[in-house]
């Protein structure tokens, strides 16, 4: 555990921040928290993580927060869970007390109202679907007032917690998701080579991405069957499928692989697995291309920007925040096959507009989506809620 003094609230130096997420699985509330732990640590700050299960990510953890703290979780009623969180939270008596997902917050809420904490934030990453059941929402509302600040990543996940989720809204702060740009633009043309060897792809031909864990959220049976007619016109055509099942069942799982092993599109479409090099893919990649049926966000479209690649994604959610429609990449309607062919279609068989959308994604990742600046964005929304509790 990190022995740096921190402070509360009216008083001036590096900051003791405890962040608590629910899951350590792979996602982008994940990535995004490594990238903003690793931001404080180097404005000297002291950053320490817990969370509840799934330690998939621990290892990437470990250069910034030492090892987390596994507080283990059965199910979301558990008086020893409140009980581990409290007592760690009285060990280290963070100067904010950060936590992030549905069930953190609900935990990180009661300790942080009467344990010892300086000031909690909770972050909501997500239009959580559970929310719609008017007994959660009443309850996610009464805690909520518990926060003293609450970090939404888009405008449509602030509207939702207001509206759905009852949070108080004049304690909402939006913040959205940012990367670091120390990645590769572009691949030397050996290393595209070798790159389709290893996926056993042609020398040629449109080389498609879409990096999603194999979950119905993220709407592959729309992409693989706009494959069918994308194929048809581009026969050549590839796409890569980066991920695994986090939540799809087994058998959601099994119907994917059939889909992908119909005649139109066998062998045209790859399972690549969990992969750790998805910025090098990404370089690699003509379009990047993910049919979701929602998104709190989409950091894997700024993940396919800051490579300089346009996207083909779904007018739905927090999308069209990210994704410039005509700009950046194209927004067709969810659940419509014809108009994802399409557009995959069009930037498929024209490398200008491929460029060009390429180019103005970089540019749209500089000037909103910095990890610098969400770095910046969420310490001041720290010391805002800091302030206002000033003697």
């Amino acid at each position: 555990m990190a022995q740096v003094l921190g402070r509360r609230r009216g008083e001036e130096g590096p900051l003791r921040i405890l962040h608590v997420i629910t899951s350590l699985a792979r996602g982008g509330a994940q990535a995004h928290l490594l990238e903003l732990m690793k931001g404080q640590k180097r404005r000297g700050h002291a950053v320490e993580l817990a969370y509840f299960k799934d330690p998939e990510m621990v290892e990437e953890f470990l250069p910034v927060a030492g090892y987390p703290f596994a507080l283990g979780m059965q199910e979301l009623a558990s008086a020893a869970l409140l009980g581990r969180l409290w007592g760690l939270v009285s060990s280290v008596k963070p100067d904010v007390l950060h936590t992030h997902l549905l069930k953190a917050d609900t935990y990180g809420a009661v300790v942080g109202r009467f344990g010892d904490a300086g000031v909690t934030i909770a972050s909501k990453h997500n239009d959580e679907a559970v929310l719609r059941r008017g007994w959660v929402a009443r309850l996610h509302g009464l805690l909520s007032r518990w926060d003293d600040r609450i970090i939404v990543c888009s405008d449509h996940v602030g509207r939702y917690m207001v509206e759905t989720g009852r949070v108080p809204p004049d304690r909402v702060r939006r913040v959205y998701y940012g990367i670091s740009l120390d990645r590769p633009l572009a691949l030397a043309e050996s290393q595209v080579r070798e790159i389709r060897r290893e996926f056993e792809l042609p020398g040629q031909g449109p080389l498609l991405l879409c990096v999603a864990r194999l979950d119905p959220q993220k709407g592959h049976p729309y992409l693989f069957a706009a494959m069918q007619e994308v194929c048809g016109q581009f026969p050549d055509a590839r796409l890569v499928v980066v991920g695994g099942a986090q939540q799809g069942s087994e058998a959601y799982v099994a119907e994917l692989r059939r889909q992908a092993g119909q005649p139109e599109v066998a062998g045209k479409i790859v399972f690549a697995g969990e992969r750790k090099d998805v910025p090098r893919l990404m370089a690699a990649c003509d379009v990047f291309v993910l049919a979701s049926l929602w998104e709190g966000f989409g950091l894997v479209f700024v993940e396919a920007m800051a490579a300089a690649r346009p996207v083909v994604a779904t007018r739905v959610s927090a999308v069209p925040e990210v994704v410039a429609d005509g700009e950046t990449g194209l927004l067709v309607p969810p659940e419509d096959v014809p108009a994802l062919a399409g557009a995959i279609i069009r930037l498929c068989g024209d490398a200008a507009e491929r460029r060009r959308m390429g180019r103005n994604g970089y540019q749209r990742v500089r000037e909103r989506f910095t990890a610098g600046r969400m770095v910046d964005e969420t310490l001041a929304v720290y010391e805002e809620a800091l302030r206002e509790g000033q003697p």
